[in-house]
C-alpha cells in the first residue's frame, strides 16, 4: 500500500471539511451550499471504498451511517469521522486491505504454477503465465493508485504505458520501472512465439524477480 498517497488523499478530505466548518455554525454544515457538502460526501465515500475496499469495516460502516441517517446534513459529520478514523490506522500501520490478501495470494499461486512449468521444461508456457501475472499486477496497483486503465481514446492501456505513469506517481522508483520494462520484454518474446531468445533459467530469474516485486508493492 501505498501510505503517503492514501493519506494525502485522506488529508485533503479532512482539510476540505474543515474549510467549510469554519465557516459554516454546524458540524453537519447544513448551512453550507448542497453541492459543496455532496461533492464532499461523494468524494469521501469514493475514497474509502478506493483504500479500504468495499467489504472493509470501514466501507460496511459507510453504509450502516447512511442507512440509519439518510438525509445528507445527518450523515456528513460522521462520514467525515470514517475518513479520520481510516486516515489515522494507515499513519500507524494497523491497515492491510482483504483486496491486498487474496491479490497476494493469487499471484503467488500462479507464480508458483509458473515455476513448475519451468522447472518440467515448459519454459514458454511459464513465461506467458509469469509474465500475465506482472501484468494484472500493474494494471492492480494502477487501480489503487487512482491511475485510470483506458487512455483518452477510450482504448486500455498497454502495461509498459501503465509501467511509466505508476513510476511518476511514485509507487514505485525509476529501478523497478527499468526491471519491469525488461519483464515485460521477456513476457513479449514468449506470447510471441521467440522461444530462442531466453532460456530456462533466465525464466527462473524472471519469475522469482517477479514475486519480489509483488511482495514488495502490494495491490
Amino acid at each position: 500500500m501505498n501510505n503517503e498517497f492514501h493519506i494525502n488523499q485522506l488529508n485533503r478530505l479532512l482539510e476540505k471539511y474543515h474549510e467549510l466548518r469554519s465557516s459554516s455554525q454546524y458540524n453537519d454544515l447544513s448551512d453550507k451550499p448542497k453541492i459543496d457538502r455532496q461533492s464532499l460526501i461523494t468524494s469521501s465515500i469514493a475514497a474509502i471504498h478506493r483504500i479500504s475496499g468495499e467489504n472493509s469495516t470501514y466501507s460496511k460502516e459507510i453504509i450502516k451511517i447512511q442507512q440509519l441517517n439518510p438525509h445528507l446534513h445527518t450523515h456528513t459529520s460522521d462520514v467525515l469521522g470514517v475518513v479520520s478514523s481510516l486516515k489515522d490506522d494507515i499513519e500507524n500501520g494497523y491497515l492491510r486491505t482483504l483486496v491486498e490478501i487474496i491479490h497476494s495470494n493469487v499471484f503467488s499461486d500462479f507464480l508458483e504454477m509458473s515455476t513448475h512449468l519451468n522447472e518440467t521444461g515448459y519454459k514458454d508456457a511459464a513465461a506467458v503465465l509469469a509474465g500475465s501475472t506482472l501484468e494484472n499486477h500493474l494494471k492492480q496497483l494502477a487501480s489503487k493508485n487512482g491511475i485510470t486503465l483506458i487512455d483518452a481514446k477510450g482504448n486500455a492501456k498497454k502495461a509498459s504505458n501503465i509501467n511509466i505513469e505508476l513510476t511518476k506517481a511514485d509507487v514505485y522508483e525509476k529501478l523497478d520501472n527499468k526491471n519491469v520494462t525488461a519483464w515485460l520484454d521477456l513476457r513479449n518474446k514468449a506470447a510471441h512465439g521467440n522461444y530462442d531468445e531466453y532460456n530456462s533459467e533466465q525464466v527462473k530469474l524472471f519469475i522469482t524477480s517477479i514475486q519480489d516485486f509483488i511482495t514488495r508493492h502490494k495491490a
